[in-house]
This record gives C-alpha cells, sequence and structure tokens, in this order.
C-alpha cells in the first residue's frame, strides 16, 4: 500500500528550482537526443532508401522492417535497461544506453545495404530504450511528491523538441550526416552526467534490498502485479498509433485521402512533436492544477479519438491542412510523460526502473503489430478504413487500460514491492 497526503500548493520558487533541478535539466537533454535519434529513421525513411535503390512500393514495405526492427531492439532494450536499472542504479543505465545508441548511430551513416541497416537500428534501439524511464525514475524519485509532475513535464516537453530539430535539419542535411549528428550529441551528453547524482531512494535499497534479476521478474508476474503493469501499458498505445502508423505512413495517406500536393513524412513527424511538446505540457500542468492523473489522460485519449476521425475523413485536404490536424494531433498524445509518470507511480522502488523502462518501450513495440497488419489488411478494405480500425482497436486497449489504473498523483514512492 502507498501513502497519501493532500496536495500543498507552491510557490513559484519552489517550482522553479524543482525544474533547474540536475537531474531534471540532464534528463530533459537526455530525452531530447533520444528522440531525435528515435524519430530520425521516419524523417530520412525515403531519402535514405531511394540512396541505397530502393524504389516504389519497397520504400513502405522495407521503411516497416526498418522501422520495426528498430523498435523490436526498443523492447529488448526496455527489459535489459529496466532490470539492470534496479539492479545496479539508475545512473548506469543512462551511461550505458547513451554509449550504445551513440555508436549505433554514428555505424548508421556508413550503411550502404538493407542488412547492415537493419542492424545499426536494432542496437540503436536497444540503446534508445534506456534514456525516458530511467530519467522519469530517478526525477519521480529525487523530488518531492507535489513537485514531480513538474519535473517529468520539464525533461518531455524539452525532450520532444528533438523531434522537431531533427524534422528542420532533415529538410537541409544529408541523412548521413543526420544520423552522425545524432550519434556525436550522445556522446557529448556523456560529459553532463557526471553532474547528477544517484537516486536517494535507490541508494537506502542497494544496500540490503537490492533487487535480483530473478526476484524482479517473479514480483512482476503476480496477477495483481502484471494486471496492473499491462494497464500501464495499454494506456500509452494510441500514442504510437498517431506517429508510427498515422504520420510516419502520411505521405501515403495523403494520396489516399486525395491531398493537393505532396505530404513530406520530416514535415509531418516535425508538426506532429510540436504538437506534443505543447500538449505535455498542457498534460502535465493539469495534473498539477487538478491533482489528479487519470482524469487529463481520458481527456486527451477522448480529444485524440475524436481527431484521428477527423484526420482520416479529411476530404482533399492540402499539405498545409494535413500538417495542422498533425500538429493538433500531437497535442493530444502529449501525454506521454504522464502515462509513464503513472506507471513509475504504481510499483515500489525495488521495481520502478524496470516498470518505467519497459512500459515505455513495449507502447514503441505495440506499432509493430500495428504497422505489420496494416499492408495485410489494407488490400481488403483500402487504405482509410484499415488506418482508421486500427485505431479503434488502439483506442479501445486504451480504455481498457484506464480502467484498471488508479489515481497516483499523492502516492508516497518510497516503499518496496514485495
Amino acid at each position: 500500500m502507498t501513502a497519501r497526503s493532500e496536495t500543498p500548493s507552491h510557490a513559484p520558487r519552489e517550482i522553479f528550482a524543482a525544474l533547474l533541478h540536475p537531474a531534471v535539466i540532464v534528463g530533459a537533454l537526455g530525452y531530447f537526443v533520444d528522440i531525435y535519434d528515435l524519430v530520425l529513421f521516419l524523417i530520412v525513411r525515403t531519402t535514405s532508401l531511394t540512396s541505397l535503390g530502393v524504389k516504389g512500393d519497397q520504400l513502405v514495405s522495407e521503411g516497416a522492417w526498418l522501422f520495426n526492427w528498430q523498435m523490436g531492439g526498443m523492447m529488448l532494450g526496455g527489459l535489459l535497461w529496466g532490470l539492470l536499472g534496479d539492479r545496479f542504479g539508475r545512473l548506469k543505465i543512462l551511461f550505458g544506453s547513451i554509449i550504445l545508441y551513440s555508436l549505433a548511430n554514428i555505424a548508421n551513416a556508413f550503411v550502404h545495404d538493407i542488412n547492415t541497416y537493419t542492424i545499426c537500428r536494432f542496437i540503436a534501439g536497444v540503446g534508445l530504450a534506456g534514456e525516458l524511464g530511467g530519467s522519469i525514475t530517478l526525477v519521480a524519485e529525487v523530488l518531492p511528491r507535489t513537485l514531480r509532475g513538474y519535473g517529468t513535464m520539464m525533461v518531455s516537453a524539452i525532450g520532444v523538441l528533438g523531434a522537431v530539430v531533427g524534422g528542420t535539419l532533415g529538410l537541409w542535411c544529408d541523412w548521413r550526416i543526420m544520423f552522425l549528428i545524432g550519434g556525436g550529441l550522445g556522446l557529448l551528453l556523456l560529459f553532463l552526467r557526471v553532474l547528477v547524482r544517484e537516486s536517494g531512494m535507490y541508494k537506502s535499497m542497494e544496500g540490503t534490498n537490492r533487487p535480483t534479476f530473478a526476484s524482479q521478474l517473479v514480483l512482476l508476474a503476480a496477477p495483481q502485479r502484471l494486471g496492473r503493469y499491462i494497464c500501464c501499458i495499454l494506456i500509452g498505445i494510441p500514442c504510437w498509433y498517431v506517429v508510427g502508423l498515422v504520420i510516419a505512413f502520411s505521405p501515403e495517406f495523403g494520396k489516399a485521402l486525395g491531398a493537393t500536393g505532396p505530404i513530406v513524412a520530416g514535415l509531418a513527424v516535425k508538426w506532429t512533436y510540436g504538437g506534443i511538446c505543447v500538449g505535455d505540457l498542457a498534460s502535465n500542468i493539469l495534473c498539477q492544477v487538478t491533482r489528479k492523473r487519470k482524469q487529463v489522460i481520458i481527456v486527451f485519449l477522448t480529444v485524440a479519438f475524436l481527431l484521428t476521425n477527423a484526420f482520416f475523413f479529411l476530404k482533399a485536404p492540402s499539405p498545409g491542412e494535413i500538417y495542422a490536424v498533425a500538429f493538433i494531433l500531437g497535442i493530444a498524445v502529449g501525454y506521454w510523460s504522464v502515462f509513464v509518470t503513472i506507471a513509475a507511480e504504481h510499483f515500489g522502488t525495488n521495481m520502478r526502473a524496470t516498470v518505467a523502462t519497459t512500459v515505455c518501450n513495449f507502447v514503441r513495440g505495440a506499432v509493430i503489430p500495428i504497422t505489420a497488419l496494416y499492408p495485410i489488411i489494407k488490400p481488403h478494405f483500402g487504405a482509410i478504413p484499415t488506418g482508421l480500425g486500427l485505431g479503434y482497436f488502439s483506442f479501445a486497449l486504451a480504455l481498457i487500460g484506464w480502467l484498471g489504473l488508479r489515481e497516483t498523483f499523492s502516492d508516497d514512492l518510497d516503499y518496496l514491492e514485495k
């Protein structure tokens, strides 16, 4: 059981101090690089594959193949870094993940065939998996319970701007240069990590209660925890349905909708993540004002559902109209950091890194069956009905997850799962 208390109001000075905490600043910059690298392939998909000799319909199939390998790497990496984070500490997984994805992205700049490209995306995915969960766990543990929402807001809002920067650079830079920039930024980030100290909650557990890998998995497999864990995953699925299918394949959906001009995937990603940045700020501020997280989540899910329908019912839209809907849709799925924070708040210190890191990456990995089902169903029903149907399924799963979770805003996180 977790302790609860009334949430006091805070002076601007206290909020400002929380936002400038080293763990928050470094976590935000780390997530900035993480998001840049995460969506980089979506931005350079067409140009990079074309330069490697891929043409026509293969741009979609090969693009989905490579993206799914990246996301599969993130699912594996989420489990790996999460277990390591609870076993050896939050900071160690942040160092390890940064080194791995930075080197993989640098190597990606020198690929000349699809097989090597696939390997690099998979390794980068494994590395990228540790950043967000580790940062959110650390911030949630080092800040007071009533201020941690501001910290996670800062991490996510600054972090998603990495996609905006990536989308802008993608209009001017060669795709190989883009991968070199991502790898270089990651290596520079290592120098900032020395400013951050380990979580006090983890240190107090480390001496006598540090978990083993087996004990973490046994605890997670308990029915009451496993159901809670699955519900945490389900509420985040619409975020990556929107990013991984609707926006990633917006050029193809644009043609199916009769768009009056070509849709550039990099611009669609840029506008969507600009909206996600606004949504992250709005959702976290609403959580602080209402002292609720579940209510905020259901509001954003409802708006995202309505906007998804609006996207697929556009009639001969202009590129500007599609980018505008992408921006607003980004706002609606901008509850990402709230979702990860809820997951971290639902579990004790000895499981928190495992849960926070795996949950966000399993949600990202959910894009694999979504993008795999799309080309299978599309020939029978068409692009628009298929995309819309997969959306309905994603939002239905999110509603089930939402119903299975409790309110966690005022929970005391200094406890262990037993």
